[in-house]
């Protein structure tokens, strides 16, 4: 990224963006000192649902945020033991840190704590893989969140979205391929899909159109780098807390 920007080209980077927050910050300067677009693939944030709830939260139509909650479940393990370590964090829950700030607009995480472990390939544990995980999050306007990841989703992709405020809530994310509701004697009854392949593919596309859009206009990215050290930050304490074995402050 570093000499992308020196050579000034705009840059997309997936997620992670950086490993360590030293690499993060001297990502983000250096595309601060040459002026270009920094984004990072953060899709929920493009999903016409995220992207409304986040809207809805900061119109005040919930009031105030007090438990928000993210989950990232795939659909099949492939490799554990080609995966890199702390995988879960900075890959995977990575996307639902990103999610839980992107809902409570303006907060910052200040404590983390974890419960991890290798419940589907138990023997990779001794290397440091992880598949299964639930992080609680506690956030500098009170907020309190839940950020959870599983490597073995049967039924597909599962990515959902929730945020409970003082007036309401907002949910985002499920398996319906439409808002289609049966009422038979059989019982209630819905149409689902497996999401494999389609998931989330609008906001795909949507976050590729805005890069371009920034690089043309000079906007900054509603996926910045800044979004991106403050997900890794948190992914970060995450390893601190399930080594250490207790809540971590950041």
């Amino acid at each position: 990224m570093i000499s992308a920007a020196r050579a000034g080209k705009g840059i997309f980077c997936e997620k992670p963006m950086a490993i360590t927050l030293d690499e993060a910050d001297r990502a983000i300067a250096a595309a601060a000192d040459a002026r270009v677009a920094l984004q990072v693939g953060f899709n929920r944030r493009f999903a016409k649902s995220f992207r409304t709830a986040h809207l809805d939260v900061l119109a005040g139509r919930i009031g105030t945020p007090q438990l928000l909650r993210s989950l990232t479940r795939d659909p099949a393990l492939n490799n554990p033991a080609n995966s890199p370590q702390w995988v879960i964090f900075l890959e995977t829950l990575i996307h639902d840190f990103d999610t839980l700030r992107y809902l409570n607009p303006g907060a910052e995480a200040v404590q983390v704590h974890v419960m991890a472990d290798a419940l589907i390939a138990p023997a990779y544990k001794s290397q440091g893989f992880l598949d299964t995980a639930v992080v609680t999050i506690r956030f500098d306007n009170g907020a309190i969140a839940t950020a959870e990841a599983n490597f073995q989703a049967v039924y597909g992709y599962d990515v959902r979205g929730e945020v409970f405020g003082s007036a309401g809530m907002l949910t985002m994310g499920g398996v319906q391929e439409s808002d289609l509701l049966r009422y038979l004697a059989q019982g209630i009854q819905a149409d689902t899909q497996r999401l494999d392949t389609d998931l989330l593919r609008d906001a795909y596309v949507a976050e590729l159109n805005h890069f371009v859009d920034c690089l043309r206009s000079g906007a900054k990215p509603l996926a910045s780098g800044e979004d991106a050290r403050a997900a890794l930050a948190i992914a970060r304490a995450c390893i601190a807390s399930y080594e250490q074995g207790q809540a971590v402050a950041l």
